[in-house]
């Protein structure tokens, strides 16, 4: 294991992301799945769904904020697989035997997510502008947006990694992190929560995909935003501070000796 101060704390940090961002480009299938899933649900709700679906503006404008939170799920879920296959493969185990910090392999891991979920954000906002999503946000807008989904996507991946630190195999991983996938449906991503039922309406209401949702959505389309406003960044602070706490420690308890 590496001794030293911020430097080689850098230096290995480096490494491993390089060591990532290499196996991400490897994983075609895996970077493939991440960008069609959220692109053929896109199409679904908006040419299946979307001409019942009263959003009260075109519903296209309404649901891409959603497909863009959706997105980063699928990312995140690849991040747990990939910290439980290092996990279980022996790489630990060798990383112990050369000078480098093994709890390094969270950190390229990470990187390797957010670069992974800002290539498949940019290409479902392209396919969205190209089906006709209209956004009429100034450059400051998109820059607030594009940071709050930045603080989301870091905060989610440091949760897969945790997750991914105690999945005893890539299978147990994936099963892990499906909540990832799953919770954006019970939020505003596809349709207003006042249509939900009432005990759903307040699940929705009262977790963080709904208000970066809808600050996203406000941002990027002009709808009101009220308290969403601090109420999403400061969800996603909360959520990076837990989820890097969590990911740390579950690490350094499975890799204990």
């Amino acid at each position: 294991m590496a001794h030293g101060g911020i430097g080689n704390a850098v230096s290995d940090s480096l490494t491993m992301i390089g060591r990532s961002i290499r196996l991400t480009r490897r994983q075609v299938d895996t970077l493939f799945m991440s960008i069609i899933l959220p692109l053929l649900m896109m199409a679904l709700f908006v040419y299946v769904f979307g001409g019942a679906i009263d959003s009260g503006t075109e519903y296209i404008n309404y649901v891409v904020p959603g497909i863009i939170l959706l997105c980063t799920g699928y990312g995140a879920s690849s991040t747990a697989m990939s910290v439980a296959d290092d996990m279980n493969s022996g790489m630990i185990d060798r990383l112990r035997s050369m000078p480098i910090r093994s709890s390094a392999v969270l950190t390229g891991h990470v990187v390797a997510s957010v670069t992974r979920n800002a290539l498949s954000t940019s290409i479902v906002i392209g396919a969205a502008v190209a089906m006709g999503f209209r956004p009429n946000a100034g450059l400051t807008d998109w820059l607030l947006a594009i940071g709050l989904v930045l603080l989301y996507v870091l905060a989610l991946s440091w949760l897969a990694a945790g997750l991914g630190a105690i999945a005893k195999s890539t299978e147990s991983a994936s099963t892990l992190s499906f909540f990832m996938l799953f919770i954006p449906y019970l939020s505003s991503a596809f349709v207003p929560t006042s249509t939900m039922p009432p005990v759903l309406r307040v699940v929705s209401e009262h977790q963080p995909i709904t208000p970066i949702i809808e600050t996203v959505r406000g941002l990027l389309t002009g709808t009101p935003i009220g308290d969403d406003g601090w109420i999403a960044p400061a969800w996603g602070a909360g959520l990076l501070v837990v989820s890097f706490t969590l990911a740390v420690r579950l690490f350094r308890r499975r890799t204990r000796r």
